[in-house]
């Protein structure tokens, strides 16, 4: 990637390369002043990702998860987060990557996803972006359990809940994970009008 006029890399050096790629940056900064600064800055690049939220009309429930989160659980928070169903891409494209992340995490096929918006979820610290994606589900599109790969050590809960109980869940607390709070939010505006698409 070539260097643009307001940054010069000094040095990079890989400090962990296991799940994902940690690397110590030197680099020098022009500021808007003009002046350039010299800064250090760690990055973690892990890949990109998408998220899709899931909603039955019929019943207005959308379809979340719950599992395990150590960097949760280091933070002192309850490790069990409610999440919307998510995944790496791994080179595949956003769209067919969700649509397996689906299947593997809840066990719902479906046969239409629409593409919202992609997000920088941790900019400070984290390369990794998340492709957003809505989707309509029915009992009916279940093809298996779910609960994701257990060699990838998931043990993932498929939960059903009413959308209204979801954005009450935001409130409490119970929903802190920001990629699901995006979409849930995201879903409520455009029921109340106020979005177009």
């Amino acid at each position: 990637m070539k260097e643009p006029e307001f940054l010069k890399i000094h040095d990079a050096s890989v400090l962990s390369d296991d799940w994902g790629k940690l690397t110590r940056y030197r680099f020098a900064y022009r500021r808007r002043d003009g002046t350039w600064q010299d800064l250090t800055r760690e990055a973690y690049d892990r890949g990109n990702g998408a998220t899709c939220l899931l909603h039955d009309p019929d019943s207005d429930c959308v379809l979340l998860t719950r599992q395990f989160r150590l960097p949760v659980w280091l933070s002192g928070r309850d490790p069990f987060l409610i999440e919307t169903p998510a995944g790496l891409l791994e080179g595949a494209r956003p769209e067919e990557r969700m649509r397996a992340e689906l299947i593997e995490e809840t066990g719902f096929d479906v046969s239409r996803l629409e593409h919202l918006f992609d997000v920088h979820m941790s900019p400070g610290s984290v390369t990794e972006y998340l492709s957003f994606f809505i989707g309509t589900y029915h009992p009916g599109d279940r093809v298996s359990a779910g609960g994701g790969d257990e060699s990838e050590g998931e043990d993932i809960e498929v939960m059903h809940v009413p959308l209204a109980q979801a954005l009450v869940m935001i409130r409490s607390g119970e929903i802190a994970d920001a990629k699901t709070i995006i979409l849930l939010q995201d879903l409520a505006l455009r029921r109340a009008g106020l979005q177009t698409s």
